[in-house]
């Protein structure tokens, strides 16, 4: 399941208000296995619906199929308007890789895909970005141009003879645009304006292909040419940023609509900001902003940590409140509710069906344990053990960045805190693990063992699951001990009031350290391999050793300060 391919599509129709339409071309997505339908946007403005899917490649292909065709059959684009750039009934739908797979394999997929299109359905396609069969449609602006009124000229023009579908105009569907390309992120930035053409200035201003350079009048001169006679363009701020103006009725405001092309060049809160001081250069103000479809989650992490650095305050916090941080920040709540539950694409794709013991309550996880199934056991609570150690340590340290007279060491156990979170967050998760590792074991052990080929493989798979299973407490002791580091410098230099706290912390991680190390002995006797036995247990002794020794220093560090000595 580790190995799985994955892949999101992001199909746009040109249809945002009338709800039956787009419930029957969602239908038709649901109605392929393997396909999970993760975000439905519909803008009435706009007359455009943005859908979100993931899935395994054949399956989301053929989903996006079957939605490109019930949209050919439902929407007219003869009578359709808006305010988003448009050609067809479906006028996007781009691949885009998610995990184990490569860029290479989703062009054969967008590529195939439009042929299909286009042969069955008889819909003039383009293929863009990675899929792109030349270099001037890799733009998707490019193949956009002139929009569905200007297909018909477009059509008969041979450079822009359709990739893949008949070189007729479709006067009902349109034309469509099958891509592939990285994870893009359509965001919008509201303005404390009803101008289109301000909003606009603002877009020209931070997106990459920024402003023709006019002669004389520049804002109704001619666009200046070069020595080659190609227009001269000033570029805007921000590098694979996409922008333009425009007005929105249903809110009574203009935006700034952003599609970010590379958050890893220009991440979304750069994009916030760049636009928030273009915005006040033209005296204008941003009153917040909103997300179309759904965002990773490292985005949102990002920018909840880089709007807390402003503030000088630690990032070594839950995840949940470094979220709520980057909403409240970007005003991405100012026109809707933003549900991270529904936004957040590895949110939406967490398997719940799962019982987890961290999903548990105290009293719940105790009582489990508690109970006469043999997991989780001492290898769970051991992680726990460690979790909750280095859970006070990341507290002292938020502490002491929080700490009034402190102001300018913030960073300093900012740092710390974010180290022990990391710590945290390792043996919370392998909380679960130890016992999934234990399952592992039993599974392997209910394997038939009739003829030989069958006991060899029973065999063999029991020596993997036990080899699983002791890798996983070793995890637990390393992490328990490093994170042991986080506690000593907070009882040295943390906030004095909460020297106990690390103290307590430095007595979690021992004792996670020491139990893990039981477990990794009991499952370590089950291997035939004695080296890797050996391996096990030689540096295990010295992971408890020094674990010993560090706990001994940090105690007598946290003494000495309830005593009020250095």
């Amino acid at each position: 399941m580790d190995n799985l391919k994955l892949i999101e599509c992001v199909p746009n129709f040109s249809e945002g208000r009338d709800m039956a339409i787009i419930k029957q071309i969602t239908d038709a997505i649901e109605s392929v296995d393997g396909v999970r339908l993760i975000d439905v946007d519909p803008g009435k403005a706009t007359n455009r619906t943005v859908v979100t899917i993931v899935g395994t490649p054949d399956e989301v292909c053929e989903a996006a199929f079957r939605a490109a065709k019930k949209a050919s059959e439902l929407i007219d684009m003869s009578k359709h308007s808006g305010a988003h750039p448009r050609f067809g009934a479906t006028d996007v739908c781009p691949l885009v890789p998610v995990s184990n797979i490569t860029m290479e394999e989703v062009v054969v997929y967008a590529r195939k895909l439009a042929k299909r299109i286009g042969e069955e359905l008889q819909i003039p396609v383009y293929c863009y970005e990675s899929a792109a069969t030349e270099e001037k449609r890799r733009n998707l602006a490019n193949c956009r141009s002139g929009e569905y009124e200007g297909l018909p000229k477009k059509l008969q023009d041979a450079a822009w003879k359709p990739d893949f579908g008949p070189a007729k105009f479709n006067a009902k569907s349109g034309a469509i645009a099958v891509g592939a390309r990285n994870f893009l992120i359509a965001y919008n930035v509201n303005l404390n304006t009803t101008s289109t053409r301000r909003a606009n200035a603002v877009a020209f201003d931070i997106r990459e292909k920024g402003r023709p350079v006019r002669v004389g009048n520049q804002v109704t001169g001619k666009i200046a040419l070069d020595e080659k006679g190609d227009e001269v363009w000033n570029s805007g701020a921000l590098k694979a940023c996409k922008a333009i103006g425009w007005f929105i009725e249903e809110y009574g405001i203009a935006q700034v609509s952003i599609n970010l092309t590379d958050i890893t060049i220009t991440p979304l809160h750069v994009a916030f900001e760049e636009a928030s001081k273009k915005a006040v250069e033209r005296g204008l103000r941003v009153i917040g902003s909103e997300l179309v479809g759904v965002v990773p989650l490292k985005a949102m992490l990002d920018a909840g940590k880089y709007f807390l650095g402003k503030q000088q305050r630690s990032t070594g916090i839950s995840e949940k409140e470094i979220i709520k941080i980057a909403v409240k920040s970007m005003g991405l709540d100012e026109l809707s509710s933003f549900d991270p539950e529904k936004k957040i694409i590895e949110y939406i794709l967490r398997d719940r069906s799962k019982k987890k013991l961290i999903d548990l309550t105290i009293d719940g996880f105790a009582n489990e344990t508690a109970s006469e199934s043999p997991a989780p056991g001492g290898g769970s609570i051991s992680a726990c053990m460690g979790a909750f150690g280095a859970a006070l340590g990341t507290m002292v340290a938020n502490l002491s960045a929080h700490k009034a007279g402190w102001d300018e060491r913030w960073k300093e156990f900012s740092d710390w805190a974010d180290k022990g979170k990391f710590y945290m967050d390792q043996l919370i998760n392998l909380v679960d693990e130890d016992t999934n590792a234990f399952n592992k074991i039993m599974d392997a052990f209910s394997l038939p063992k009739g003829n030989d080929e069958e006991k060899a493989a029973r065999k063999k798979a029991i020596q993997d699951a036990t080899l699983y299973a002791t890798e996983v407490p070793f995890k637990v002791m390393t992490l328990c001990y490093e994170s042991m580091a986080v506690m000593k410098a907070m009882a040295e230099i943390g906030n004095p009031n909460s020297v106990t706290d690390a103290g307590v912390g430095a007595l979690a991680a021992r004792s996670g350290v020491l139990g893990a190390f039981l477990n990794v002995k009991i499952n370590a006797s089950g291997l035939d391999d004695k080296a890797v036995v050996a391996r096990f247990l030689t540096e295990g002794q010295t992971i408890a050793d020094k674990t010993i020794d560090l706990e001994k220093e940090v105690l007598v560090i946290v003494e000495n300060k309830i005593m009020g000595k250095k």
